[in-house]
């Protein structure tokens, strides 16, 4: 329940702000919004608009299927808000380090719930490494699509080019693992014994 109520928020207020340049502005991360007035709501209200609808269907398609799952996990080890709090916390952690980087620059914007989505499908894998992923039709093992995302992130965000905040998907990404692992230690024995079963 708690994933659909995230989606249902993140797709009405996107949509709003599709239309509505100024609803835009008061959302996104704008880093001198927070550094000079402290308009913090922005370090999780940035997750909730997207640039455009593609960006929010990518988005909450892999929320939907991923987060549920989750969402169970969660619920069990942390009670019924244990899921919204691991997302809005993934929201704050993933961009932490694009806004400290970019607490003075005016001419910087970041928006969408990649970082926390990325956050809730490698927690995901952390406990069903060899479970099949969907990518652009192509069935890949979750453990190889994790490897190659992270390197894939790793290397456009080195080279700092386009409008993806690669930066916020790898810190999502360990965010997620990091934040499982607390939760429930045990899931670090869990994983190990499951790479060693590999199954296609």
């Amino acid at each position: 329940m708690i994933t659909l109520i995230i989606i249902a928020i993140t797709s009405i207020v996107s949509f709003m702000a599709f239309n509505n340049a100024r609803l835009m502005n008061d959302l996104i991360l704008w880093p001198p919004a927070i550094t000079r007035s402290r308009e913090y709501h922005r370090l999780v209200t940035y997750g909730v608009v997207h640039a455009d609808f593609g960006h929010l269907l990518f988005n909450m398609i892999t929320l939907y299927f991923f987060g549920r799952s989750m969402e169970g996990f969660f619920t069990a080890s942390l009670g019924m808000l244990g899921f919204a709090l691991f997302y809005i916390l993934a929201l704050v952690v993933s961009i932490l380090p694009t806004y400290l980087s970019n607490k003075n620059n005016p001419n910087y914007r970041s928006l969408g719930a990649s970082g926390a989505v990325s956050a809730v499908l490698f927690s995901y894998i952390l406990l069903a490494p060899w479970s099949r992923i969907i990518v652009f039709v192509i069935p890949l093992p979750a453990i190889v699509y994790a490897l190659l995302y992270v390197g894939y992130s790793i290397y456009m965000d080195r080279r700092g080019q386009g409008n993806v905040n690669h930066s916020a998907h790898l810190w999502g990404a360990a965010f997620g693992v990091a934040f499982t692992v607390v939760v429930r230690p045990e899931v670090i024995s869990h994983f190990l014994a499951a790479l060693s079963q590999p199954r296609f």
